[in-house]
């Protein structure tokens, strides 16, 4: 542990201020010494890290080169909507969200139409946004503004939906014991 913070301290792939993933456990360094790190949640509750884990796992560093990053909103529409409208109100929903990089040296935001799902035809908007810190809000901003926009234009959301056949019913199920 004592040489891995060494390590961390001096030559560590990041520092104090990023939002790093370690075994599951996804926050933001807050402090590195010698024998562990602390990383703060996104619930606010602390966690100590042996540097060891650090120097010996995977270590998912979200902002080590650059803030900005990709989010993926998907979307399930009614069978029978127009999927080409779906895409035009999708785009549109991204280009009006200050927080979706829109030219650059990222691609544009691009709405893939991914499966006939069970229920729903399936959708995804990918975007990338300014600062990945940011990525929850920016999500909960686009999914507030497609509803909307789905709303006005009569498209209709879908949930998972099943239709259950009972056959062969025992009498005693059957009977009403009134």
């Amino acid at each position: 542990n004592c040489f891995s913070g060494l390590f961390l301290l001096f030559d560590g792939p990041g520092g104090r201020g990023d939002w790093i993933v370690v075994n599951g456990t996804g926050g933001v360094v807050k402090d590195i010494h010698i024998l562990s790190t602390r990383i703060q949640t996104f619930d606010r509750s602390d966690v100590i890290v042996p540097n060891s884990e650090l120097i010996s796992n995977q270590v998912t560093n979200w902002v080590l080169s650059n803030r900005a990053g990709r989010a993926i909103v998907p979307v399930g529409v009614a069978y029978g909507t127009d999927t080409e409208k779906v895409r035009d109100v999708l785009l549109a929903v991204a280009k009006q969200n200050e927080g979706v990089l829109q030219t650059g040296a990222y691609p544009e935001p691009v709405v893939l139409f991914r499966a006939f799902g069970d229920s729903s035809l399936n959708f995804e908007l990918r975007v990338f946004l300014r600062d990945i810190a940011k990525r929850i809000s920016v999500i909960s901003e686009l999914n507030f503004a497609i509803d909307k926009e789905f709303r006005e234009e009569g498209f209709k959301i879908l949930f998972p939906q099943r239709d259950i056949n009972i056959k062969n019913l025992p009498d005693n199920l059957l009977k009403n014991k009134n």
